[in-house]
């Protein structure tokens, strides 16, 4: 067993501080190049330790996908948040207590029930929450088109209600769908040019919209102008994962997280090693498996972290992961005997690093701390 290895019970997850580090280097020197800032999305890392080295200032700018992330950011001072989920209405009291605290917390909406509802709201807490209005630049998720006369009808609501009218946000989901760096570059000119198509039509309608918010790690890599946007938002960019691989995103050695199993039997007329980690600690994101290589429920490497000859984890239980080759062929299920370890590259960085309380981080192939992480919501 690797020595750094050898006190940790598994599965736990692993984080390649270096690896991380590039990263990060690599999608700022982009956002410099575009002329843009960034608004790192913490929903990956869920970590302060981390996010304070995505972020360009302790206190933000940043984005979180629940208020348990806010509350839980916040508290460490990071000020400047995007909540980047449609508002329910039931969640209003909960920005505007936040609010109050000091935290410039700016919410999201795309249609008139919530405009009407996050209107209500504001007289009953008196607060003018701050908010964009999101875009549907691809018809992947939620957004209203930036065509459609309910744009303008929702800033009117917001105006009117006294609410902070800010601007207007996009995500081109879509772009994980992309099959090619050419249908990747394509997709960011769309969210782009939409995000602006739907800021220049409030601002000639008499509306305010300073803020163009643009982002996935996809088309944050591969736009070839921003022109009209000031901010992007990425997140898996800070760990990448093997979908993000099979974009063409970034490289199998730039994947920053890997789950340490530990081998606990064979099936060696079938060619299988089984170990202690699986779906659980997984995930059942299979991201890959529409792509053109299916990594299955991720990729084995040795200890060191190097790739074992196309050996995937092909089937997973809940706490038993079967480890085989990509191909079919038999495996020497002899080569990894009991109490041996690997590390598992994860399909989806964001949903496998979700059951887990912290980051065991490497530094020169060694643990060297315990980076606590928060979750639910």
């Amino acid at each position: 067993m690797h020595a750094s290895f050898e006190r940790l019970e598994t599965p736990c997850l692993l984080l390649d501080e270096a690896r991380m580090q590039r990263n990060i280097d690599r999608m700022r020197e982009r956002a410099g190049a575009l002329g843009v800032r960034m608004r790192p999305h913490l929903k990956t890392c869920k970590s302060i330790d981390v996010a304070r080295r995505m972020m360009a200032s302790p206190t933000g700018p940043a984005a979180v996908s629940t208020l348990k992330e806010a509350e839980y950011f916040f508290g460490h001072g990071v000020a400047d948040l995007l909540y980047c989920v449609g508002i329910a209405p039931a969640k209003l009291a909960h920005v505007a207590a936040l609010r109050r605290r000091g935290c410039a917390l700016t919410v999201i909406l795309d249609s008139l029930e919530a405009a009407r509802a996050l209107v209500q709201a504001g007289a009953a807490e008196r607060e003018r929450f701050a908010v964009l209005i999101e875009i549907d630049s691809d018809g992947h998720r939620a957004g209203v088109r930036p065509e459609d006369p309910r744009l303008l009808q929702i800033a009117r609501v917001l105006r009117e209600g006294g609410a902070q009218l800010q601007g207007v946000m996009t995500h081109a989901g879509e772009s994980y769908n992309c099959r090619s760096v050419d249908a990747i570059r394509a997709m960011a000119e769309q969210e782009r040019s939409c995000a602006v198509a739907a800021a220049q039509r409030l601002r000639a309608a008499g509306h305010a919209a300073p803020v163009v918010s643009v982002g996935s790690t996809p088309t944050a890599t591969f736009a070839q102008r921003l022109d009209g946007v000031t901010e992007i938002r990425t997140g898996v960019y800070v760990f990448n994962d093997l979908v993000m691989a099979g974009l063409g995103v970034c490289a199998i050695d730039d994947v920053a997280l890997s789950v340490l199993a530990t081998v606990i039997g064979h099936q060696a007329d079938k060619g299988w090693v089984l170990v202690d980690a699986g779906w659980m600690a997984m995930s059942r994101d299979r991201g890959t498996a529409a792509q053109p290589v299916d990594q299955g429920y991720g990729l084995v490497c040795d200890a060191a972290g190097a790739p074992i000859d196309g050996l995937v984890m092909r089937e997973a239980n809940q706490e038993h992961g079967i480890l085989a080759m990509r191909d079919g062929t038999r495996f020497d299920a002899a080569r990894l005997p009991v109490g041996s370890v690997v590390r598992v590259l994860p399909n989806h960085a964001c949903a496998t690093a979700a059951p887990f309380d912290d980051y065991r981080v490497l530094r020169g192939g060694e643990v060297v701390a315990s980076w606590p992480r928060m979750n639910g919501w």
